[in-house]
């Protein structure tokens, strides 16, 4: 499998521009995904540079392993299967600390839409996991479209979804529930569809919010990222730099607020004061990435 086709890297340019990285640095890329951030550091840290890539898809892992094969043989690319909430010990089990940079693109990858098979994608029909590591997931999403209470479901939709239609959702959920369990995706979207108001489907997919919300309750996105970003300063040099991409606000936030706080600390210097965002061109070649933020911040 072609490593572009995975998955095209976001505002590939910039995490260059900032980072700088020059011959025998080393990096860790947190979440490697189809490693195309980690691809571009290697160009310019090779022969001697290392590149620590983390992700928490054994399936992407492999599938890295196949694509950068010369790159972990030669000693530059070490590619480990892995949370980066356990950011710390995966970087002193590889002996990578007082790093050059460190990176996080909190994006979905194209090949968990398209390839996964794990019901990411609201066009599919598929069952209703949207974990990214089955050997480590606590709950799947039809654990929690089956087995939660209503108030529950509407939490989730509401807060890591910003679905403003959670509470007539939920409902809709339960009440379909009781005839048969919800177990593939179309069938999820279904009832989201009936609820929703048909002047709104020209806008956004109707259940993009509701997917959204319930891969980040299924993962732990945000409560991992809080976990891992004090992490990531510790293991920065003095003068090391931190890149994180995110995709929608709840994400931002917890970076734009992490940054503030330990700026006031003196412990890093925000070098974006307002995010990084994708030029026109970028947003057309990929309209993926139309919603990413960048915020990088260098250590003091």
């Amino acid at each position: 499998m072609e490593r572009e086709k995975i998955h095209i890297p976001v505002l590939k340019e910039k995490i260059i521009e900032y980072l700088k990285p020059k011959k025998g640095e080393k990096f860790i890329d947190a979440t490697f995904g189809g490693g195309g951030h980690t691809k571009e550091i290697l160009k310019k840290i090779k022969p001697e540079g290392k590149v620590l890539a983390i992700d928490l898809d054994e399936e992407l892992v492999k599938i890295g392993k196949e694509n950068f094969k010369e790159e972990i043989k030669k000693g530059n690319l070490i590619l480990v299967q892995g949370n980066f909430k356990n950011l710390k010990e995966i970087a002193k089990k590889y002996g990578f600390n007082k790093v050059s940079g460190i990176i996080f693109d909190l994006g979905l990858s194209l090949w968990h839409i398209e390839k996964s098979k794990k019901g990411f994608s609201y066009r599919r029909d598929e069952p209703l996991k949207m974990v990214y590591s089955e050997k480590e997931a606590e709950i799947l999403a039809r654990d929690i479209v089956n087995r939660f209470p209503r108030k529950e479901i509407e939490k989730i939709l509401k807060e890591f979804g910003e679905e403003k239609y959670a509470s007539r959702i939920a409902k809709e959920i339960i009440r379909e529930r009781e005839k048969a369990p919800i177990e593939t995706t179309l069938k999820l979207v279904e009832i989201i569809k009936k609820v929703y108001p048909k002047r709104s489907f020209r806008r956004l997919h109707p259940a993009r919010r509701s997917f959204q919300a319930l891969r980040i309750a299924v993962n732990k996105e945000l409560e991992n990222l809080k976990k891992a970003l004090p992490q990531a300063i510790d293991l920065l040099k003095k003068g090391g730099k931190i890149c994180v991409i995110s995709f929608h606000s709840l994400e931002d936030r917890i970076v734009k607020n992490f940054f503030k706080e330990k700026e006031k600390e003196r412990k890093i210097k925000v070098l974006t004061k307002k995010p990084e965002v994708p030029s026109l061109k970028e947003k057309k070649e990929n309209p993926r990435s139309r919603s990413a933020k960048l915020r990088v911040a260098q250590k003091i």
